[in-house]
């Protein structure tokens, strides 16, 4: 996964929030049709046994400023799978304490090819969920500012091994894509450390139909194939 998101603010993505406990008129979903890696975006946790959407850093490694937190050096837009249960990964205790849903409705890949010594965009594709919302499975983490007590967040979207339905888009990763079913409240409890029994969400998996557009660049955006649909697994 190659870091943008597609956060819109309708019924469906409205629909997944509500339906993990969330108010809206509380707390309102913020759109964003390109969500860069180290951006701002919203994500659900749960926080002394209650449901939140806070917004937080896409980057679980922050470090310290004059002026707060920024992004680390070191690159933790992604949490790779394998990584989960190594103990001095960076994921190792949010993966048993702190994990967290990204809401949205689809998402970006970039598939790079190497040419000499430098790797360059070869294409793009936007992915978009067919009549629903995506609910990222990903992991963050609290920095507190210790002269203000302000508290930043960092978080990371789980990727999976390569997807074979994804294979003329990115051959790298593919995110975790969670069901939205009961385990979604075992993903949020807090207090659950009993990682095992995600074992099986750590294969890659297709939970929603996706339109499929190849596009020019993600800052621009404009179509130059025709659009595509992968179903659901």
């Amino acid at each position: 996964m190659c870091g943008r998101l597609n956060v819109t603010d309708d019924e469906f993505v409205r629909g997944l929030c509500i339906s993990l406990g969330i108010n809206l008129h509380r707390t309102p979903i913020i759109p964003n049709r390109f969500v860069r890696a180290a951006s701002e975006v919203q994500i659900i946790r749960e926080v002394e046994g209650q449901r939140v959407m806070q917004k937080a850093v896409w980057w679980l490694l922050l470090e310290p400023t004059t002026t707060g937190f920024k992004p680390s050096k070191y690159t933790s837009f992604n949490t790779r799978y394998d990584k989960l249960n190594v103990p001095r990964s960076a994921g190792y205790h949010p993966f048993r304490t702190s994990r967290c849903i990204i809401p949205a409705r689809g998402f970006g890949e970039t598939e790079f090819e190497q040419q000499g010594k430098k790797k360059i965009p070869k294409h793009y594709h936007d992915l978009v969920a067919v009549d629903g919302a995506i609910a990222f499975g990903g992991l963050c983490k609290e920095y507190v500012n210790k002269e203000t007590g302000e508290v930043t967040i960092g978080c990371s979207v789980i990727t999976l091994p390569p997807h074979p339905k994804f294979a003329d888009i990115h051959t790298k990763a593919s995110p975790l894509m969670l069901p939205q079913d009961t385990i979604v409240d075992r993903w949020l409890d807090s207090d659950n450390q009993n990682v095992d029994s995600f074992s099986h969400l750590l294969s890659p998996s297709i939970r929603n139909d996706l339109d499929v557009i190849q596009i020019d660049k993600p800052s621009q955006h404009h179509s130059n194939s025709k659009p595509f649909r992968i179903a659901k697994d």
